[in-house]
C-alpha cells in the first residue's frame, strides 16, 4: 500500500508507438506471424487501463509515430483546440455496456484516431519513423500538463517508447537534443524494443534513468509491459527487473549518417564527420592546415649539430 504522501502524486505516462507501415506490413506477410499492429494496440490498451486503475490521479497520453507525421491518438484535440474531456479527480467511473466508461472512451478514441491516421496517409514518402518529432511532442505535452497542475499537487512524468522499425541516423541531432531536454526536465524515457536493438534509445534510457528492454518474444508484449513498465520508477528498485544492457554510445557522422567509432569533430559547432573535410558542411567554417614549424626544426638541427661537434 502506498503512503498518504505517495497517494498525492500522480503519474503521467506518454506512450509513443511506432506505427511504421513498412515494418508492420512486413510482419503481415511474414511466414510466422507473431505480432500484428492490432494485437500490439490491444496490449497497449490493456496497459493503459491498468495504469489508470493504479491511481485516480494517473494520466495517460498516446502518440503514434508514423513515417509521414506524428499524431496524438489520445487525448484528441477538438475544433477549439481543447483536449477531449477526461475523468475528473475524485469522479467515480461509470459502467457502459459492461465496461467502465472512462476506459471504454479511451479505447474507442485510440482505435478511431489510429484508423484515421492510416486512412489519411495512404502513401509513404519515406521509410524512416519520425521518432524524434514524436518525443518532442511528448515533452511539450508533459511540460503543459505539469504547468497546469494545481498548487500542492505533483505529477511524475515519463515516456514509454514502443519501437518497431530500425533507427534512422538522419535524426541523430534531433534525437540527442530531445534526450538532453528530457534529462533537464527530469523526464524518464523507457524503451520497449520489438525487433532490432536501438543504440539511440539505449543512450536515451541510460541518460534519463529509464528502462531499456528488447523483449525476447514479441507474442508476450503484454506481459513485459505489465511487469517492467507498469510500476512507477520509485518502485522499480524493489522489484527484480531485467538487468541493464551495454549501451552503444557511438555517434552518427553528419556526412553519411552512419555510426562511427573514430571521426573528426568540428571545433566550432561540434559536428562529427567520418572523413576529413577542410570546410565544415554544418557551420561552413574553413579550417587552416598548418604545416610543420620550420623555425623549430631549424633550432633542433642546429642544437644537434653543435652537440655532435662538441
Amino acid at each position: 500500500m502506498a503512503s498518504s504522501e505517495e497517494g498525492e502524486v500522480g503519474n503521467l505516462v506518454v506512450i509513443v508507438i511506432d506505427v511504421n507501415p513498412v515494418w508492420w506490413g512486413k510482419q503481415i506477410h511474414a511466414e510466422q506471424q507473431k505480432l500484428t499492429l492490432s494485437k500490439c494496440m490491444d496490449a497497449v490498451l490493456v496497459f493503459i487501463n491498468s495504469h489508470m486503475m493504479m491511481d485516480r490521479r494517473n494520466k495517460v497520453a498516446v502518440i503514434a509515430s508514423h513515417t509521414n507525421e506524428s499524431r496524438f491518438l489520445y487525448p484528441r484535440k477538438s475544433k477549439g483546440g481543447e483536449e477531449a474531456e477526461e475523468q475528473k479527480d475524485g469522479e467515480e467511473p461509470q459502467k457502459a455496456d459492461g465496461r467502465y466508461e472512462v476506459f471504454a472512451a479511451i479505447n474507442d478514441l485510440v482505435s478511431e484516431e489510429l484508423k484515421a491516421l492510416v486512412r489519411d496517409n495512404p502513401t509513404v514518402s519515406h521509410t524512416d519513423t519520425l521518432l524524434a518529432g514524436s518525443l518532442a511532442m511528448a515533452l511539450c505535452y508533459i511540460h503543459r500538463v505539469e504547468k497546469e497542475c494545481p498548487v500542492g499537487e505533483k505529477m511524475e512524468s515519463r515516456i514509454l517508447v514502443i519501437k518497431a522499425a530500425d533507427d534512422s541516423a538522419s535524426q541523430y541531432m534531433n534525437f540527442m537534443n530531445v534526450i538532453f531536454t528530457a534529462q533537464k526536465q527530469s523526464v524518464l524515457i523507457d524503451a520497449c524494443i520489438l525487433d532490432k536493438d536501438s543504440s539511440l534509445l539505449q543512450q536515451a534510457c541510460d541518460i534519463t534513468g529509464g528502462k531499456y528492454l528488447k523483449i525476447p518474444t514479441v507474442s508476450g508484449l503484454l506481459q513485459y509491459l505489465l511487469w517492467v513498465y507498469l510500476p512507477s520508477p520509485s518502485l522499480r528498485e524493489s522489484l527484480n527487473l531485467p538487468p541493464a544492457v551495454h549501451v552503444d554510445y557511438r555517434a552518427a557522422c553528419f556526412c553519411h549518417r552512419t555510426l562511427i567509432d573514430v571521426g573528426y569533430v568540428c571545433s566550432v559547432c561540434l559536428s562529427i564527420f567520418c572523413t576529413y573535410s577542410p570546410i565544415c558542411s554544418t557551420c561552413h567554417t574553413a579550417f587552416k592546415i598548418k604545416g610543420a614549424p620550420t623555425k623549430l626544426l631549424k633550432k633542433k638541427k642546429r642544437s644537434s649539430a653543435m652537440a655532435s661537434i662538441t
